[in-house]
This record gives C-alpha cells, sequence and structure tokens, in this order.
C-alpha cells in the first residue's frame, strides 16, 4: 500500500492508488486486496461516494432528540465522518443494496458503533430481510411521484379484508417514502404486523424529466444528473393523493395450501420418496456437511404413466418440508405469464429465490413445450425459462425446481440437457408388491373383512393397474358393497369384501389398456374341446413364468417370448387365445394383423411401437395377432424384389425389433394365429421371437366328440335316436367350426318341419350332414404336416 494521508480524522485512512478510504484497522487488509471487489468485499470502505459495509443492529437506548420509534424505522444510522466522506447530508434520502434489493432510507448520524457501520432498527431489519453486506449511496435523482402502487399480502396467516379504514392506513403510514418494486411494507392494524410487498408502481403523470435545464446556471446540475443510472429511476415518492391497490395473491395462496395427503396415506413407493428426499436435503440446505466444489443440480423431473401418482408423490414430499412451496399446473403458468406480456416468469423464479428455502412445482410441463412447432411467443417464453432455469442452477440459492410429465418424449430437448433438468426420475407403474401395499392403504380406510391372501390375490390380478386405477377400483368395490348392504336389510353393518372388488375388476381397467382394449368373450378351456396339448403349451409360454419365475432363473433360462398357432381354418386357433385371456387373467391385447396398415408413411410402423409399448406398460400382458401372414409375410428376394409391398416389409421389420431388439420386451407374450405359417417370413419363425410353433390339426375322434358334449349342453337333443359316436364317425375331417354348423343347421333343419319343435332327432343330424361337407382339402393338410415336420427336423 502506498503512502497515505490523513483525512477528516485521524482514524480515516486514503489509499493513494485506488483512492478508498477506510478506518485505520483495515489498512492492513486493504493492502492484499487493492483495488478491493465492489462485489465480494473483505473490509469496510468508502470509494466513490459509496460505503461498501455490512448491517448491524441500531440499539441505542435512547434515540434522537425529536425522533420518534417509528421514524427510526425509517433511518440508517452511520458515523458523522462516513457521511462527510460520502457527501451525504444529515437528512438525506439515501438508498441501501443488498442481496439484489435496494431499499430508500433516511441518513442520520450515530457514534455508537465503529466509523464504517450501518445501523438499522430491529424492525426495519426483519421487515426487508436484510443482513450481510450492504452499500450505501446518495439518491441524487429527485424520486417521481407514484399515482398508483400495487401490493399483495405476503403473511402465513389468512389475509386481512381490505376496508376503508386499512386503505388510510396504507395513506398515512407511506407518505413522503421512497419505494420500487419488490420492497416490502409493515401496517401495524388491530395489534397485529401485516405484512404486504409492493409488486407494481405506476407512475403519475405530471412528473418531468428532472433532467430539463431554464438557464446556464442549471446546465452544470443537468450534466450532473445525466449520469444517474437507469437504476435510480425506478423509485417512486408516495404521496397522500397515491392509490393503494391490494391484489389477491395467487402464488402465495398455492404456497400456503399444504397437502393433507402425507407419507403415511401413500404405499409402496417408500425407497423412491427415500431417494426423493435425500436430493431435496442437499437442494434446500437440510444436509449438515456439503462437500465443496460439489454443483448441486436444483432440478428434478419425474415422469410416469397417468395416473401413477406423480403429483400425489411430490405433494407428499413437499408436506414434510416447512419452506415455501410456488405450485402451478403448466396450464395456469400458460395463463399467467405466456398470454399476459406484463407478468413474466423471472418474477416468479426471483420471489422464490429471496423466500429460500422454496420450491417451484410445475404440473405436466410436456402441455406447455413440445417438440412440435412454437409460436413466437411460446418461442420466447421458452428462452425466458431456459434462462432462468440456468440462473437457479447457477445462483447459491436455495430453491428446488421440480416438474412433472406423462409424456417425457415430447419435452423439448433444451429443457433436457444437462445442466437443466437433468435429473430425470421415472415413477414406474406398481409391481404386485407395490400394489398390494397401496391397496392396503385404500382399504384400511374403509370397513372391511380382508385378510393377506385376499390383498395378494386381488394385487395379483390387476395386472398394469396405476394408483389411480386401484383408487378407482375402491370405489367401485364401495359402491358395489353399498348396494348388496341395500338388499340385505338384516345386516345394518356396511363393509367391503373380496368378492365386491372382484365383481369391480369386471367394469375397471387399466388406464393405458382403455385405447386399446378389446372387449373378449367371456370363452373358457372347458368351453374348448380336446385341444390338450395346445393348452399345455400355452399355459407353459404364459402362465408358468408369472407363477414360477424362480424356476426358469434356477435353469438359467428365459421364458418363451412367442408362440405361433397354426393349422387349417376352424380348428380353435382364436377361440384358444379368447380362451388364454379369461384363464390367465392378464392384459390383452386382440390386434388383427391387417388393421396396422395406412396409407401414411410411418404410421404402419408407429401403431406396431404403440401396441407394444402400451403391452409393456400393463405388462405382465398377451399381445395376440390373428392372421399374422398378412404382416409378417417373407419378404421377397431377387428380380422380385421390386414387387414387394415395401410397407408391409417395414412393418415386418418394426415387429421384429420390438420381439427382439435392444430394448427389452419384458412380461409381454406374442401369441399369433395364422392359416398359411408357410407364408410367414423365417426370421419371425427363429427362436428368440416366435420359439414354440404349435399345430393345431383337425379335431380326431376324441376331440370331436368332446365338442358334440359341449355343444348338446345348450341343445335339446333326443339321447336316444342321437348317438354322439355315430356323428363322431359321420364327421372324420370335419374342422371344429364345421361341427359347430352342423348342430346349427340340425337345429333349422327341426324348426323347418316343424316350428314349435323342442326336440332334435337323428333324421335333423342326418339333413344336417347332407349341407355341411368338410372343406378341408387333403393337399392343405398335406402342407401342414410338411411344415410340421420340417420345423421338427430343424
Amino acid at each position: 500500500m502506498s503512502k497515505s494521508r490523513k483525512s477528516l480524522s485521524t482514524l480515516w485512512v486514503t489509499c493513494d492508488k485506488c483512492q478508498s478510504a477506510m478506518s485505520q484497522k483495515d489498512t492492513c487488509f486493504h493492502e492484499s486486496t487493492c483495488p478491493p471487489s465492489d462485489v465480494k468485499w473483505t473490509h469496510n470502505y468508502i470509494r466513490n461516494n459509496i460505503l461498501y459495509s455490512s448491517v448491524d443492529t441500531y440499539c441505542s437506548k435512547e434515540l434522537p432528540k425529536n425522533i420518534t420509534e417509528r421514524d427510526s424505522h425509517e433511518m440508517v444510522f452511520m458515523s458523522q465522518s462516513a457521511l462527510e466522506l460520502c457527501q451525504i447530508a444529515i437528512g438525506d434520502r439515501v438508498i441501501l443494496s443488498f442481496q439484489d434489493v435496494e431499499i430508500v432510507k433516511t441518513a442520520w448520524p450515530t457514534s455508537d458503533k465503529s466509523l464504517t457501520s450501518v445501523c438499522l432498527t430491529k424492525n426495519t431489519m426483519d421487515v426487508n430481510k436484510v443482513s450481510g453486506p450492504v452499500k450505501v449511496r446518495k439518491l441524487k435523482n429527485q424520486p417521481l411521484s407514484a399515482e398508483e402502487i400495487t401490493i399483495k399480502y405476503v403473511g402465513r396467516q389468512e389475509p386481512p379484508k381490505i376496508t376503508p379504514e386499512l386503505q388510510i392506513l396504507f395513506k398515512n403510514y407511506n407518505e413522503r417514502k421512497i419505494f420500487c418494486i419488490g420492497n416490502r411494507i409493515n401496517i401495524p392494524f388491530y395489534g397485529k404486523n401485516l405484512p404486504f410487498k409492493i409488486v407494481n408502481i405506476t407512475q403519475g403523470k405530471d412528473n418531468n424529466s428532472s433532467l430539463n435545464t431554464s438557464s446556464k446556471d442549471d446546465l452544470a446540475d443537468g450534466l450532473k444528473n445525466m449520469s444517474i443510472t437507469e437504476r435510480e429511476l425506478k423509485f417512486f415518492l408516495s404521496l397522500f393523493t397515491t392509490k393503494w391497490k391490494v391484489i389477491k395473491d395467487e402464488i402465495n395462496t398455492a404456497v400456503n395450501k399444504k397437502s393433507k395427503i402425507t407419507a403415511n396415506d401413500i404405499g409402496g413407493y417408500d425407497k423412491l420418496l427415500n431417494e426423493l428426499r435425500d436430493i431435496v436435503d442437499v437442494v434446500l440446505g437440510k444436509c449438515k456437511q456439503i462437500l465443496k466444489g460439489f454443483r448441486i443440480s436444483k432440478s428434478i423431473l419425474l415422469y410416469g404413466l397417468n395416473g401413477v401418482g406423480k403429483t400425489t408423490i411430490a405433494n407428499v414430499l413437499f408436506s414434510s418440508y416447512d419452506v415455501k412451496t410456488f405450485s402451478f399446473k403448466a396450464s395456469e403458468i400458460s395463463t399467467k405469464y405466456l398470454n399476459n406480456e406484463n407478468k413474466k416468469i423471472s418474477d416468479l423464479f426471483s420471489e422464490a429465490k429471496a423466500e429460500a428455502p422454496s420450491v417451484i412445482f410445475i404440473d405436466d410441463i410436456d402441455t406447455l413445450f413440445t417438440k412440435k412447432g412454437l409460436s413466437d411467443s411460446e418461442k420466447r417464453f421458452l428462452a425466458m425459462l431456459i434462462q432462468e432455469i440456468d440462473d437457479l442452477q447457477e445462483s447459491d440459492a436455495n430453491t428446488l425446481l421440480l416438474m412433472t410429465t406423462s409424456k417425457l418424449d415430447s419435452i423439448d430437448s433444451s429443457l433436457r440437457r444437462s445442466g437443466r433438468l437433468d435429473r430425470e426420475i421415472e415413477i414406474p407403474t406398481p409391481t404386485p408388491n407395490m400394489r398390494c401395499a397401496i391397496l392396503k392403504k385404500l382399504i384400511s380406510k374403509m370397513p372391511n373383512t380382508f385378510s393377506d391372501d385376499d390383498f395378494n390375490e386381488i394385487a395379483y390380478v390387476t395386472h398394469g393397474f396405476v394408483a389411480a386405477d386401484l383408487n378407482v377400483l375402491c370405489s367401485q368395490a364401495g359402491m358395489r358393497a353399498i348396494k348388496r348392504h341395500q338388499d340385505n336389510k338384516l345386516n345394518p353393518y356396511v363393509y367391503v369384501s373380496a368378492l365386491d372388488f372382484m365383481g369391480a375388476l369386471r367394469t375397471v381397467k387399466p388406464t393405458a389398456m382403455k385405447e386399446i382394449s378389446v372387449e373378449v368373450p367371456n370363452v373358457k378351456w372347458s368351453d374348448i374341446g380336446g385341444q390338450k396339448s395346445l393348452k399345455l403349451k400355452l399355459c407353459q409360454a404364459v402362465e408358468w413364468p408369472l407363477k414360477n419365475p424362480d424356476v426358469f432363473i434356477r435353469l438359467g433360462i428365459t421364458p418363451p417370448k412367442g408362440l405361433l398357432m397354426y393349422g387349417p381354418p376352424g380348428c380353435s386357433k382364436t377361440m384358444v387365445a379368447k380362451a388364454l385371456a379369461t384363464e390367465s387373467k392378464l392384459n390383452f391385447i386382440n390386434i388383427k394383423g391387417p388393421e396396422l396398415f395406412s396409407k401414411w408413411v410411418g404410421e404402419s410402423e408407429r401403431a406396431v411401437r404403440e401396441v407394444f409399448r402400451k403391452a409393456n406398460e400393463v405388462a405382465p400382458s398377451i399381445v395376440f395377432i390373428d392372421e399374422i401372414d398378412a404382416i409378417g409375410g417373407e419378404r421377397a428376394t431377387g428380380g422380385a424384389a421390386n414387387a414387394s409391398n415395401n410397407v408391409q416389409e417395414r412393418v415386418l421389420a418394426q415387429l421384429l425389433t420390438e420381439l427382439d431388439g435392444v430394448t427389452a420386451l419384458g412380461n409381454v407374450t406374442l401369441v399369433a394365429a395364422t392359416n398359411r405359417p408357410d407364408r410367414i417370413d423365417k426370421a419371425l419363425l427363429r427362436p428368440g421371437r416366435l420359439d414354440r410353433l404349435v399345430y393345431v390339426p383337425l379335431p380326431d375322434a376324441d376331440t370331436r366328440g368332446e365338442i358334440f358334449k359341449i355343444k348338446f349342453l345348450k341343445m335339446p337333443v333326443d339321447e336316444i335316436s342321437v348317438k354322439i359316436q355315430d356323428l363322431v364317425d359321420l364327421t372324420d375331417g370335419y374342422s371344429g367350426a364345421e361341427i359347430q354348423a352342423v348342430c346349427h343347421e340340425a337345429a333349422m333343419s327341426a324348426l323347418q318341419n316343424d316350428i314349435n319343435s323342442e326336440v332334435l332327432l337323428s333324421k335333423h343330424f342326418a339333413d344336417a350332414l347332407k349341407i355341411v361337407k368338410p372343406r378341408t382339402s387333403a393337399k392343405l393338410i398335406s402342407l401342414y404336416e410338411n411344415f410340421c415336420n420340417n420345423t421338427n427336423n430343424k
């Protein structure tokens, strides 16, 4: 440090190098930091008429003469010599800058503290949340008068009713005070201090520019005023004529609304909640030890299916922290900020950072910004939001940004890159154990007769159900219980049972299945005659992996991914698939091959992807594709390739990718049926895709006998004249569908002879056999047998 000269007092020292003035005790600190920083200073000093200091509490036992306690709250107390070095006179208005906030107070001398101290009353510090480093400079510009000041209530209690009496208090208590947007005020009202925040100030119409000069003598003052920073032009003087407008704080309403749901009310997601709490503890500064140099990611994106519980989990998480939460739906964000130029999203982030520790929660963010084309206003809003997220990540504020979406891939990639929404956490579809825990929480709120076995059974059969679906299921079961109670007036006690839930399962479907599910007839194994080998292979492919998964793990194998049924038409291939859907109680997606094709480029492939995506979401599930040869036909080679159907080849390629691609198929089983296995592409038939090939031949004698027995259970047949064995012998070579046609034609023949006929005789079946003939040719049977032999030999 260069040689110093004394100024005003022997206690003040001025640096010849940077012209900073400081107290004698701070000279040693100044030597190593000259010139000192005006952002983060290590010692108090005065430079360019600005005092760089730290705030302290004014605690004088006796106020200055003629100064009331109320007046003291509008003053800043400094040493006389510091006022002189800053060219501030007693009673001048000065600007106090701290933490990106500026307030205006009246300067007053004090000798109670050190030379560089800046003292405020405790009330002033509490109202304006003043702490830490502070800059003090003279307000050089004459403030503009305010025509209207808009404020909002920011207290934690219920907002007060705005009465004319309170309006008068606003005028009287703040007359001749200087404010800027963002300042806070306290209004004493019936023994309470009501806190408000200034959100907008309208300039008076009679304000004239302070830079106008009327004479040469005023030229110097005018030039001096021209050097005033634009930041000083934002201060306004409150007059008695100023109108005070109080608005309802929509943000604050969302802030103080605590979630009624706690962690004790939800089940199945304990591990996920603990993971989220670990992240939130670090962001909100709840951890006692923090790793130095560690960049904290302050944003989380929760994603999952609709109804899986994203919003509920977020609310449960916030309910365990005593912090301010700024909670919005994406639609509210769009209404308040996107379509309103006067409101900026930056105000929301600024307020959240000012209220730290705090949380900004935006639900369903995918409805705001998608990968599709954005309008100009949406692009500007997106750019502003990205800038605020970047600023939040770089700031020291303990503020967490949490967003949710049910369509992760549709969110703009600029939001999802590292450094912004870089922590993506999936809320998974509940597993059977998770569903059991959720059901226990939901059912425990109702009178019930449930046992542990009942919970496990319902959890097992509710494949693909998310939390919202289980909630609807409980509601439907409750309705059935009430109806059952009304029918049984002897028992006044209303309760829900497992039977109520099983009945409700017939009407409640998983959310992900509502778009593509098809009504499956209630067909059971008992409705299908014979086919024991086929039934066994289907059970091996579908039921065994679910009921005995440890067996496959123990043997080091994976369950079959697909099964192809082939054989002559009418041999119950489709009916078997329907029975499989009913008996297995799995989510069943029924797709017919031709309906996947579209005339639009890429739509056919997208349809295949959507089928398997939905099946994965509601796994374990079965995808049944009837007439698979329509989409899995063999691809042409050589000269015939040019005539090949390009759409069909692309669909087949997409199907092969879904069955054995990079992405694991999961607990999804493909069951397919075809009459022409020779036309199916060989790549589809290799192991790992359609693993099991099952030949469904024409029914043999035993199978035909069982089919007739099943049909006769619902038909009035004369047991004396009609012998099942005779019919079995006469129907050699008939398919199952043709046997059913024989029974139908026999009934029609009986009605033709006598419309009042009540019994079927042997002659009616003889007439039917003359009409219905077997249509499966020997050549077609030979084709199936050759295909079966070739497959087995391989």
